[in-house]
């Protein structure tokens, strides 16, 4: 299976006109999304290849019924345009969009915060600032290189795109596979939170191991750490980008702010470790973790309440048949 974009995603697109939300939806369209339309103000009636485009989303809503939406439109119409197509009732919401002010950020997430529906988001963002979803063999919805990705049964959630497209690829060129890949962005106010993710690879009966690639900054990582500890039965293995960054330097994403010993690469391990999760100190060790446990030579997350929680190495065994891929000369 996959998480939140397969062969039922019907996927429309804010800025499809421009450059770059073309060229990125009509690769997403090869690669079998169906992309139902588009969202230009001013622009409705024309086509992108074929793909209506209209003037809002409501509009857009009304005569293609999207259930996703992807934002390719300049920062400072991004919010607006998020906001409008959680109004319009797309129940999924991608943001690539780079460069969105933080206050901006922040009255989306409050926005879509206070219209949640029995505790549940009524729309979710993914992003800003991300890769998209990749679910290989079903649907891209983002900027993700689909042709380095196979098919299978290990979840990836990252903070960083290029982490993303790297890990994702070190465990193909290992012969597995990928149920879903989600880059959640590295933005100050993120819509989907590592904890967010974590619960739908959980609960997603074909996802059998769970890859966080994480780095330096804010407390994402400890916090799903604590969340691993009591909600997550499946084996996790990490990934956090920044061992070797200076003291005292904001690097990397707008999120990584360090402060003290808070927030370190060093710290997040430990944090991560404490709670059986093995973390690899390059994206190459995180993929030979990941062949590990798919063929039963380790076991990731250990038994937290003085029982055997770990899976057989006939079972892992299993989960490896099942992974998608045959391991490649």
């Amino acid at each position: 299976m996959s998480v939140l974009v397969d062969k039922n995603t019907r996927l429309a697109v804010a800025g499809i006109t421009g450059k770059e939300g073309a060229f990125h939806t009509l690769n997403n369209r090869r690669y079998g999304t169906n992309v139902v339309g588009g969202v230009t103000p001013g622009k409705g009636g024309q086509d992108v290849e074929g793909i209506p485009v209209f003037d809002s989303w409501a509009v857009a809503a009304q005569e293609t019924q999207p259930n996703t939406a992807m934002i390719f439109v300049p920062p400072r119409f991004a919010a607006d345009s998020i906001l409008e197509a959680a109004a319009a009732g797309v129940e999924l919401v991608i943001a690539i969009t780079e460069g969105i002010p933080a206050h901006d950020e922040l009255r989306v997430y409050n926005t879509l915060l206070r219209d949640r529906v029995g505790g549940h988001p009524k729309t979710r963002l993914i992003g800003p600032n991300c890769p998209g979803i990749l679910s290989p063999g079903k649907a891209n919805v983002g900027i993700i290189p689909a042709s380095f990705f196979e098919q299978g049964n290990v979840g990836v959630v990252s903070r960083s795109g290029t982490l993303t497209y790297q890990i994702g690829n070190e465990i193909a060129q290992a012969g597995f596979g990928c149920s879903s890949i989600v880059g959640i962005g590295g933005d100050p106010v993120p819509g989907s939170s590592f904890v967010d993710v974590l619960a739908l690879f959980e609960a997603d009966p074909e996802t059998e191991l769970i890859v966080l690639s994480g780095e330096i900054g804010g407390s994402a990582e400890e916090e799903a750490a604590q969340y691993i500890a009591t909600n997550v039965t499946k084996p996790v293995i990490a990934y956090i980008a920044g061992f070797t960054a200076p003291a005292g330097k904001q690097m990397g994403h707008a999120g990584a702010i360090v402060s003290g010993t808070a927030g370190t690469a060093k710290a997040k391990a430990k944090a991560l470790e404490a709670q059986g999760v093995r973390v690899g100190r390059t994206p190459t060790e995180v993929a030979e973790l990941a062949v590990d446990v798919l063929s039963g030579v380790g076991l990731i997350n250990g038994p937290r309440d003085g029982t055997d929680a770990g899976r057989t190495g006939a079972q892992a065994g299993q989960a490896r048949a099942r992974a998608g891929g045959r391991r490649r000369a």
